[in-house]
């Protein structure tokens, strides 16, 4: 069965983990997708900003600026790098002007977030048709920002890659002599922009969706928890009701065999003609038929919960009271080694307790610890008064109990055991009986204890 439940709980975080791997491998996906629909509606919301006339004036002057220079660079007049630096002098003067104008038509469309822009040069290549001439990116430059702001293309979402195939006509002068060449030119280009806090914007819209991920999660993780749980306790609960039914069938054992024994002995024709022996065995099958009654009396009553008891208070002295009490439960035990100390509070307090019931849960407590006890059993008892309460308690130097079962031993029918043994009678009723009287009279009952260092039962009742 443990083994069972072991390799169930572990089937069950197991297939969790996998949901929660499903999960998030669905809410990734979702974020990208809403990442890729806010770039690209904002792309669609910025497009026509392009197309502006002062705009494409400017674009146009870098084209001719461009030309002018692919010209002064096929004539050999400048280098590569003199070609670069004359267009970006040339972006750089008409730039100001530029994002004037952009960022006056950005602010027309109120998108309500701001975002950077720019646009850059990412490739140039010429092929006049017998070779390939790569002008552009260098070793030491990969992007040439023409228009725009300055800012880290790993911070930026790319929303324009553009490829443009141009034919051009050159100049070209050889030996005094002039020809008019042309050759085909490729550049690449790419708009770049970086919208402003645009992962907050992204995570809003999936707001929804992250909640109701997050309680579905901590539904199923509560739902887990809570059927785990039950299936524990179900188990702890069987085994004991199994143990309660096995101490409970020992307990009834005895006196049914008795009994048994007894009714045979009076078909017996020699003691039914003997007046002494038939009365022995009719006190025999009286005292075994008392001893059934009590028994089941004692699952009966101990049964009750706090709500179910009826009390019937009466006025007793403390003093009074836990002298006779001492008495009858040392009369009781016949316990040779028993030293019971007796340190009830000075001054006499007056208590208002069921007596029945308040003296059968102390007995409960004093018996636990004969039970449990050394050879030599040692208890202590004291009581005084604080805070207008009542407090009793009960210490011994028996074996202790352990955190784990102190838990527990007020539960109903359970019992303490030494491994996987129960080897003291009973029927995991007493403690439970002692907490319910307790409570009935609106008390409490703690306990504290370390194993093979004794224990203590602390009650505390109010003073009526």
């Amino acid at each position: 069965m443990k083994n069972r439940i072991t390799i169930l709980i572990i089937a069950s975080i197991a297939t969790l983990i996998a949901l929660s791997g499903i999960q998030a491998y669905l809410i990734e996906n979702t974020y990208q997708l809403e990442k890729k629909l806010f770039v690209q509606e904002t792309d669609e919301a910025i497009s026509d900003i392009d197309n502006h006339p002062e705009l494409d004036s400017i674009t146009d002057s870098i084209g001719e600026e461009l030309k002018a220079s692919l010209s002064d660079y096929k004539n050999k007049r400048i280098s590569k790098a003199a070609f670069i630096q004359k267009i970006k002098i040339k972006a750089d003067s008409v730039n100001p002007q530029y994002m004037k104008r952009y960022t006056t038509e950005l602010d027309s469309i109120n998108l309500g977030y701001k975002i950077r822009y720019k646009r850059q040069i990412v490739s140039i290549v010429t092929f006049d048709g017998k070779k390939t001439d790569s002008i552009f990116p260098t070793a030491t430059q990969q992007n040439l920002l023409i228009l725009g702001e300055t800012f880290d293309d790993a911070d930026a979402q790319t929303i324009k890659s553009s490829r443009t195939f141009t034919e051009f006509e050159f100049v070209d002068k050889l030996n005094d002599s002039v020809f008019i060449n042309s050759i085909d030119v490729e550049i690449k280009t790419k708009d770049l922009i970086v919208i402003t806090d645009w992962k907050s914007i992204v995570f809003r819209r999936m707001a929804t969706l992250l909640i109701c991920s997050a309680l579905l999660f901590l539904f199923v993780v509560g739902l887990l928890y809570y059927s785990i749980k039950n299936l524990i306790n179900q188990k702890k609960i069987t085994e004991i009701k199994t143990d309660f039914i096995n101490n409970i069938t020992h307990e009834l054992k005895t006196p049914l065999a008795t009994l048994g024994v007894a009714s045979k002995s009076l078909k017996n024709k020699e003691i039914q003609h003997s007046p002494e022996a038939f009365e022995n065995t009719l006190n025999i099958v009286d005292r075994q038929n008392t001893r059934l009654q009590k028994l089941i009396d004692q699952v009966l009553t101990n049964s009750l919960s706090s709500q179910d008891i009826v009390l019937s208070k009466d006025t007793v002295v403390d003093t009074i009271y836990f002298n006779d009490l001492i008495a009858d439960f040392k009369l009781a035990t016949q316990q040779k080694s028993l030293h019971l100390i007796n340190d009830v509070c000075d001054e006499d307090v007056i208590l208002r307790i069921d007596t029945f019931h308040f003296t059968t849960a102390l007995l409960n407590i004093l018996e636990n610890a004969i039970k449990y006890g050394n050879d030599k059993v040692e208890i202590h008892l004291k009581t005084e008064v604080r805070n207008n309460k009542y407090i009793i308690q009960i210490t011994d130097n028996g074996s202790g109990i352990s955190e784990k079962d102190q838990a527990q031993i007020f539960d109903k029918f359970y019992r303490v055991s030494h491994g996987n043994v129960h080897n003291v009678k009973g029927l995991g009723l007493g403690l439970y009986y002692t907490y319910q009287i307790v409570h009935a009279h609106q008390g409490k009952i703690t306990v504290q204890s370390e194993l093979t260092k004794g224990t203590t039962f602390s009650i505390i009742i109010p003073i009526n």
